[in-house]
């Protein structure tokens, strides 16, 4: 372990299974009460494009083809014009240069460890790399192929659900090769500001590590588009330096399964990456590529996409607001609920599907236990709003019934 480290809370062990292998095994041999409802994956169940099939159709020969690991000149295009869009970059990033396609965000987001500790090169066995508890759990398998040391950082109501910037201490940001977090954060759905990315890249530029910014449900929001790190980088001069910023069609479009994304930003080291994912990583087939340039040129259908998850925000304010207070969060499909009057959310989680039929995820699967067995999860749970708005409403019109009877 890394000296400094020692003065850091650690995760004792991050987890060996994921959440809902977890879950399953929590619920085997529990009998629901009523038809069960689902509302733990965070899978898209909204219309995917109506153009999908059609671009598919039209490109289907480039299956036949190897496709170029720096992505098609459209295909670049079209992300970097979108993102000068959605973010007024004016012409910021460049897309020979900038950006890359992704087999989805995920794939990058567990590539992308390794590159960094090889490109900072800091001279340590096991360098550090930072990550937001709870966390999507690819950020701990990034760490682990990197063989880097995990340090989590708890992101509580106190800080807007984000990493405390002013907790970390120059000697483990000087071991530190890459700091990940999510914005809109995954599963609190809050945002960071300006003040807070420029903040970050400040850190990073100081100490030589280069930040994931994971903004995949950056176009899942209530009324105002969040920030994102690449509108910092802007007002601080446009450098790029430092910054990788990692997006999908997965939430926007609803096209999960199509595992095409994009990582744009430190056009130095996306040069480097895309070597080393030359040797490592699938290429992201063409007719793929073809229907991402479609996608991020067409708003309408994520306006849409955006008004089908508000509906049901709006459900879920009517049927749990009485109860718990305000519970729609900046961004993002779940809610992420506070039931610590009721018990842990292990409890909770085992009690709702036994007497209501509504199978949720507690918190505590989504983060990673400290070294003080504390976990910021614990009294948590976290409910995803992906279901038809009829199964929507009438899981949380169960789920406040169940939660009025036991107070």
């Amino acid at each position: 372990m890394v000296a400094s480290q020692k003065a850091y809370k650690r995760g004792t062990s991050l987890p060996s299974s994921n959440p809902f292998q977890r879950l399953a095994e929590l619920l085997d041999g529990e009998t629901p009460g009523l038809d069960p409802i689902i509302m733990t994956i965070g899978e898209p169940q909204h219309a995917i494009p109506d153009f999908t099939a059609e671009v598919l159709a039209e490109n289907m020969a480039g299956f036949r083809r190897y496709p170029p690991i720096n992505g098609t000149p459209e295909f670049r295009a079209a992300i970097a014009a979108w993102l000068d869009r959605r973010y007024q970059l004016n012409g910021l990033v460049d897309p020979e240069h900038g950006v890359l396609p992704l087999n989805g965000s995920r794939e990058g987001l567990s590539f992308g460890a390794i590159s960094a500790r090889d490109q900072l090169d800091k001279g340590l066995d096991h360098p550090a790399v930072i990550l937001p508890n709870p966390f999507y759990q690819t950020y701990a398998a990034a760490a682990h192929v990197a063989d880097a040391q995990a340090v989590l950082l708890d992101a509580v109501p106190g800080n807007n659900f984000l990493p405390d910037l002013t907790s970390l201490d120059a000697d483990l940001l000087d071991e530190t090769v890459a700091f990940y977090i999510a914005s809109p954060t995954n599963p609190e759905g809050h945002a960071a500001d300006i003040a807070y990315w420029q903040r970050l890249i400040g850190l990073a530029r100081k100490h030589r590590f280069f930040i994931f910014a994971d903004e995949c449900y950056s176009e899942i929001y209530r009324d105002t588009p969040p920030p994102g790190i690449l509108e910092a980088a802007r007002d601080m001069g446009g450098d790029l330096s430092n910054i990788v910023v990692l997006n999908s069609l997965s939430k926007r479009s609803n096209l999960a399964g199509l595992r095409c994304g994009f990582a744009a930003g430190d056009p130095e080291f996306l040069r480097k990456w895309a070597k080393f994912r030359g040797l490592a990583a699938p290429q992201v087939p063409l007719p793929a590529q073809a229907v991402a340039v479609r996608a991020y040129q067409d708003e309408a259908h994520v306006a849409e996409n955006r008004r089908l998850y508000n509906d049901k925000f709006e459900v879920a304010e009517r049927h749990l607001g009485p109860i718990l207070g305000p519970v729609t969060p900046e961004a993002g499909f779940f809610l992420w609920l506070d039931i610590g009057r009721w018990g842990d959310a292990v409890s909770v989680t085992k009690a709702l599907w036994r007497d209501a039929g509504v199978k949720v995820l507690p918190g505590s699967y989504l983060a990673s236990d400290q070294s003080d067995g504390s976990n910021p999860g614990r009294t948590y749970i976290r409910i995803s709003l992906t279901a038809p708005l009829v199964q929507t409403d009438t899981a949380l019109r169960r789920l406040a019934n169940w939660l009025g009877d036991k107070a």
